[in-house]
């Protein structure tokens, strides 16, 4: 499902007024054709943890596609109006959009793959002009469904093989943030949905139970449960918290056992407050003593990776998990915090200049050049990741060194295995990559965490995995800041 068939209306002005500002500004200047950089990086993983999940690749690729300005964006930029009430652009400028057309070369990094601070996700590079007006789209895109699948791949692991389900669409920040959020949970590793237009756009396994307000809807929970028994005889999962919860846990397997001549199957109940641990240890006991031993037990309630985490050490008898606030918003941190910077800019006599921009806070102070990341690796799994110049040569045995801190640096072997993780996706604007299908994105990311040592994987103060950049990038980086503040 493509990104058109969603949004009937362009997606041209899905954007900052400021980066049509600066279109317009390198337009009059004439730059808009200057060759550029652009790096799409974060700074810090998110949720305290030790690694983050790329995603969004494929609604990137499907804006770009359709990038370009129609009559209606062009009525509506040529009305607008600056302070003292006069065109904000140009008709020239206006012109110049209705004839662009995008031709920068892009690589990212493809979905799913596990990633860093630092580490560029996405590279454009093309016209001066074209690469900045994309910046905030592909920072709205990759910034939340990256922060998502991260989010969901904690919790999936958390569950240490049970089933996971999205439950989150009612608690979700809008349309946009629930349909996003749901392909990236997905991605992540959750096996199901409750979101039905999710369902049918991305293919994705739907799910789910009643509410409570079935149960109230009747006089009786016995009564309730039956109906919808007889509705659902292959796939019901009785809530059964409504009045009191072990009382609805034994009116579910009278229900069960009364509908047994309809070939009834006994999924499930769901406990969705109270001690979570407590109940379904005591359900467990209820449901087994009856026969229905392989009926599931489903817990919803608030939950995340920290909860599941605990109630499983507590010896809860939980074996699906629904989760939906705390991974569809992100909860505890809300924004991945991404950014967009420009790391060379080419001169008229056709060298390369490198781009920086300082900051007081060693963490905000981009990095320059056009950079690749390249990751080594043994048999043991991933060793380490390395931003390096493309540009520029690579030791036979390079030193990685962390950016926030210069003394901490790892010796790369001769020879070490490695793959470059950055992969053309256009060239000249035309489309060059294959786009996996969302199921394969979904086990690479288990395949890749796979190759993380468990250390790196753990909730609470993980292992720092070595990133950073090449030695030789490093110190030019430094030499570049310490220029700028002499200048």
């Amino acid at each position: 499902m493509k990104l058109k068939d969603i949004y009937a209306t362009s997606l041209s002005l899905l954007t900052d007024l400021y980066q049509l500002t600066m279109a317009y500004g390198y337009w009059r200047q004439g730059m808009a054709e200057q060759e550029a950089v652009f790096h799409l990086y974060f700074r810090k993983n998110p949720f305290k943890g030790g690694y983050t999940v790329a995603a969004g690749l494929e609604h990137v690729v499907q804006y770009l596609q359709e990038l370009q300005f129609q009559e209606e964006d062009l009525a509506y930029l040529a009305g607008l109006k600056g302070s003292k009430n006069q065109p904000l652009f140009e008709q020239g400028f206006i012109d110049y959009l209705r004839e662009m057309r995008f031709s920068c070369n892009v690589e990212a990094i493809p979905e799913g793959t596990v990633v860093f601070p630092n580490e560029p996700l996405v590279r454009v590079r093309g016209p001066l002009l074209q690469a900045q007006l994309i910046e905030t789209p592909l920072l709205t895109i990759m910034n939340f469904q990256t922060l998502i699948a991260t989010k969901a791949a904690r919790i999936v692991e958390a569950a240490k093989g049970d089933r996971v389900v999205e439950f989150g669409m009612r608690r979700a920040q809008g349309i946009d943030g629930s349909l996003s959020a749901t392909r990236a949970a997905y991605i992540g590793g959750i096996s199901g949905t409750s979101n039905l237009l999710a369902g049918k756009l991305y293919n994705i396994p739907v799910s789910g139970t009643h509410a409570h307000s079935w149960v109230q809807a009747f006089d009786s929970e016995q009564e309730a449960f039956e109906a919808y028994g007889e509705a659902f005889p292959s796939d019901s999962i009785f809530l059964v918290d409504t009045y009191d919860t072990l009382e609805g846990v034994k009116h579910a397997i009278e229900t069960a056992q009364k509908l047994q001549h309809l070939g009834f199957n006994f999924n499930g109940i769901r406990l969705d407050s109270g001690d979570l641990t407590y109940l379904s240890v005591e359900a467990r006991k209820l449901l087994d003593a009856a026969g229905f031993t392989h009926t599931n037990i489903v817990a919803s309630n608030d939950l995340d990776e920290h909860i599941v985490t605990s109630l499983k050490q507590e010896g809860s008898k939980v074996n699906v998990w629904g989760i939906g606030t705390k991974m569809v918003t992100a909860y505890d941190q809300p924004a991945l915090g991404g950014v967009y910077k420009l790391g060379a800019l080419r001169k008229k006599n056709g060298e390369w200049e490198y781009k920086i921009k300082l900051s007081e806070q060693l963490a905000k102070t981009s990095n320059p050049g056009i950079q690749q990341v390249r990751r080594f690796y043994d048999k043991n799994g991933y060793t380490a990741d390395m931003i390096y110049n493309e540009f520029e040569p690579v030791p036979a045995q390079p030193v990685v060194v962390d950016p926030l801190d210069s003394t901490r640096r790892k010796q790369i072997e001769a020879g070490c295995a490695y793959k470059d993780l950055l992969v053309p996706v256009f060239s000249g604007g035309e489309l060059v990559y294959t786009l996996p299908a969302l199921q394969e994105i979904r086990g690479k990311v288990k395949d890749e965490l796979s190759h993380l040592h468990e250390s790196i994987r753990r909730y609470l103060n993980p292992h720092n995995y070595p990133a950073g950049l090449e030695e030789n990038l490093h110190n030019f980086k430094i030499s570049l800041i310490l220029q700028l503040r002499e200048s």
